[in-house]
């Protein structure tokens, strides 16, 4: 029996988790259609779901299509929550890419196929909604052609489109074997020759190309109908790869789910990639190694999930018993680095607690949120007792608001959405604290210099002091406390794409009085080095300097020609910058760049300049130096170590420093 796990990707309302309902239907897993208008879907589980008719957290369901067992993940297709998709993406053999006939290529489907591409994930297309009024099969494959992939093969012909009887008829378009020929050098020649190709030829070159990410099948139909869908199950058990792996080989896999069961415990979604993990099993997961014992697994099943004492590779499983484990952590023998698909979230915004909810059950609810979602990232800060969540967009927030109401009772607004900006040096700064010198009251010696970096090097930690000349847990605090205190920079956002070198280093090796034990006031400690460093870090940041830049998405704007009279201003006003100009028939095309923080006034308010035409696509692209008005400034969450005074009176000291 082979396994194939697949993912079903869209823009949203392009009818993805309608079309799952049709396969699921289709080959018998269910009797009756759930809608999501209806809020009775099987994937759509949670209350928010229903109500709103979106999905925002992935969701599996197993069906199985004659020998295969297909694991299919149905993921969100709102662009607020893009990190729910790219968590899947790690551990899809296959996907099907759902297409409107009516609403066309969007902006989301260019960054979705984008990805799926750059992953050489092998990908179905399914132009959706054919029986929809305003259906364009054929101008939306050319779209598809145009503006996604060229390596496209229509697997047939659709007929009536635009009514409820449109249907879809197979057999592969007379391109085909044009399209496969610009990866088969047999078939180039054969077309070269003009000799006939038989079906089998180009049907085995079709699977081996689909399989291999090199072109892309495409079918048309309508998950309301079902016209199309059972071309669809064919295609997907056909042509793509179901999942490989040893299950006798070295436990390993990824998770890339957590929920909660109905008693709150933990649950963690992983896909096995290799050996067979089993209950009572003890794994190492996470980068730090931790172990931890597996005390149930549950398995997806017909439409369900049913407990199984084992999940071998190639299988996606349910696992209990693992309290510590979080997303994107390994099991097992590490895989590849988890990669990030997709830029974090830009946004950020204060939780504001409304009339008797209790701080600590807010902030508990919180944790719970990010533990799901870590590209939340919270922020807690003590001395204001607030907390700030990050974000992709407004409708998140939304969620966000929604999500603690209903299923943790707790009432909460927003303060307005800001923009998340980082700090670079602009040039290079030293600074010493030396063991037993006033002003330190630290037991310990540590220099450190700070230059700027190349952009998207991150943090780089170096010495130039021998690493015998002191205990190795000693420089090992230094470097952890480096990387956290950059955290916050002078302007109390994050420093990146810096080298920071230890240049001093010193200690007071451990003392003891005669006939009685480890004197701290004497010896240095860990605490010593993680008390100074700040304060050195700091200095050495002031004397360097730093630059704030703010995020900036590239934006493409299709709109209609005589409309960029009124779009032109508009934004300029927005600090929107057009790199590029062209034109599509009696459209125009912008591509340049905008400040993140303007992206959602510009969604609003392109609909109205563009007589609701304008189409927008866009996405993070780099971070620009803040050259205009004052330079914005993050609260800080730390001890401050940029007004010593404070910082001391703050940090824990030795007894008679």
């Amino acid at each position: 029996m082979h396994v194939l796990n697949l993912g079903i990707l869209a823009h949203v309302d392009a009818g993805k988790t309608s079309l799952t309902e049709r396969l699921l239907h289709s080959v018998g897993v269910i009797d009756e259609i759930g809608r999501v208008d209806d809020g009775n879907t099987r994937t759509d589980t949670l209350a928010l779901e229903r109500q709103r008719g979106i999905t925002i957290k992935s969701a599996v369901v197993s069906f199985p299509i004659d020998d295969v067992t297909v694991n299919l993940i149905d993921t969100p297709g709102h662009p607020d929550f893009i990190a729910e998709v790219e968590r899947v993406l790690g551990v899809l053999d296959g996907a099907v890419l759902v297409v409107s006939a009516v609403e066309g290529v969007q902006a989301q489907t260019r960054v979705l196929m984008r990805t799926l591409q750059r992953l050489r994930i092998p990908t179905l297309l399914f132009v959706n909604k054919i029986d929809r009024g305003g259906a364009r099969p054929d101008a939306v494959l050319r779209a598809i052609s145009a503006r996604l992939t060229p390596a496209v093969v229509p697997m047939g012909t659709t007929a009536g489109p635009g009514t409820p009887d449109a249907r879809f008829t197979t057999g592969l378009a007379p391109t085909a074997p044009d399209v496969l020929a610009d990866h088969d050098d047999d078939l180039l020649a054969a077309c070269v020759e003009g000799g006939a190709m038989s079906h089998t030829t180009v049907r085995t070159a079709l699977t081996a190309q689909t399989r291999q990410a090199q072109v892309h099948p495409v079918y048309f139909g309508s998950a309301i109908t079902g016209a199309g869908v059972d071309a669809l199950v064919t295609g997907i058990k056909e042509l793509l790869p179901p999942a490989d792996g040893d299950p006798g080989g070295p436990v390993s896999g990824t998770v890339f789910k957590v929920d909660r069961g109905p008693a709150g415990e933990k649950v963690a979604y992983a896909r096995m990639f290799s050996g067979t993990l089993r209950t009572r099993d003890r794994v190492p997961f996470g980068d730090a190694g931790q172990k931890g014992r597996v005390t149930a697994i549950g398995v997806f099943d017909h439409g369900g999930d049913v407990r199984a004492d084992a999940v071998p590779a190639g299988r996606i499983a349910r696992l209990w018993g693992l309290t510590d484990i979080r997303i994107g952590d390994a099991i097992g023998e590490p895989r590849k680095a988890y990669g990030r698909f997709f830029a974090p979230p830009t946004l950020e915004t204060v939780v504001v607690p409304g009339p008797g909810v209790d701080r600590g059950k807010l902030h508990l609810a919180l944790t719970r949120l990010a533990e799901q979602d870590p590209l939340i990232d919270l922020r807690h800060d003590e001395v204001r007792q607030e907390t700030a969540v990050s974000l992709y967009g407004e409708v998140q927030k939304e969620v966000v608001q929604a999500t603690l109401a209903e299923e943790f009772g707790l009432d909460v607004t927003f303060r307005e959405t800001t923009t998340i900006c980082i700090e670079r040096p602009s040039g290079s700064g030293a600074a010493v604290e030396y063991n037993k010198k006033d002003p330190n009251p630290f037991l310990a010696t540590v220099g450190l210099r700070v230059e700027p970096a190349p952009t998207g090097s991150g943090v780089d930690f170096r010495l130039e002091v021998e690493l015998g000349s002191m205990p190795y847990a000693f420089f090992k605090a230094v470097e952890d406390t480096v990387r956290e205190t950059l955290g916050q920079g002078l302007h109390g956002w994050q420093v990146t794409d810096c080298v920071v070198t230890m240049t001093h280093s010193g200690y007071s090796p451990r003392q003891s009085h005669a006939h009685q034990g480890f004197d701290k006031s004497m010896s240095s400690t860990g605490a010593d080095f993680r008390g100074v460093t700040p304060l050195v870090l700091a200095e050495a940041l002031r004397r360097a300097g730093v630059r704030v830049y703010e995020p900036m998405h590239r934006f493409r704007i299709e709109a209609p020609a005589d409309t960029l009279g009124a779009l032109l201003p508009v934004l300029a006003a927005l600090r929107a910058v057009p790199q590029t100009t062209g034109t599509r028939g009696v459209d125009c095309l912008l591509e340049g760049a905008v400040p993140a923080g303007r992206v959602h006034e510009l969604e609003q308010r392109l609909p109205g300049l563009t007589r609701g035409e304008g189409e927008l696509e866009t996405a993070f692209d780099h971070h620009a130096p803040i050259t205009y008005g004052t330079v914005p400034e993050r609260p800080r969450t730390d001890h401050n170590p940029l007004n010593r005074k404070e910082y001391l009176l703050n940090v824990t000291r030795r007894v008679g420093s």
